[in-house]
């Protein structure tokens, strides 16, 4: 509701979020974490597109007199008969759209820790709503490692571990004798 022009970075395929609109008021986002990144699908560009720049609010969603929308109208007015026309039964709400969000992003295989920093959530929210979803579990996990050991060996530098620190040597109590 708050995004402004500015905000949309396209050359990197990006939208900021910033601040926040509450109870007809600009404020900062809730937490510092909040302030966050979210990458922009080609589509959604595409779409932003449309809108057009000539108009004059910054605005990236103005109202018809170039303010704030207002998010009862917007859902009375707009958003519910545009389900209707979709057939889209039951009706959704617009925060409903955080979720599809999730979803699909975990299923391209987006891990829960960048899901977490793009929605401005916990990891232990993330996992908690939509881990069921994550692609990036322990089977993943192993994948992942599988593939990491089976490739090119001639790619994998032998490691020098004499930075590691030495563990001092520690004696059993009864010096090492073991029975």
């Amino acid at each position: 509701m708050a995004l402004k022009q500015r905000d949309i970075d396209r050359q990197a395929r990006v939208v900021y979020v910033r601040r926040a609109l509450r109870n007809d008021r600009l404020k900062n986002t809730k937490t510092e974490g909040s302030i966050r990144a979210v990458p922009l699908q080609a589509i959604a560009l595409a779409a932003l597109d449309q809108l057009g720049a000539d108009r004059e609010s910054q605005l990236l969603f103005p109202s018809r007199r170039g303010g704030y929308l207002d998010l009862h109208n917007f859902r009375n007015r707009y958003w519910t008969p545009a389900q209707i026309a979709a057939g889209i039964v039951p009706a959704r709400r617009v925060y409903d759209l955080r979720y599809t969000f999730a979803t699909f992003a975990l299923s391209a295989g987006i891990s829960t820790f960048d899901l977490s920093r793009y929605l401005g959530a916990s990891l232990a929210m993330i996992d908690r709503h939509y881990g069921h979803l994550a692609r990036d579990g322990r089977e993943h996990a192993i994948r992942l490692l599988d593939g990491y050991a089976d490739s090119k060996a001639a790619d994998v530098q032998a490691l020098d571990v004499r930075w590691t620190p030495q563990l001092p040597i520690v004696a059993d109590q009864d010096n090492g004798n073991r029975a």
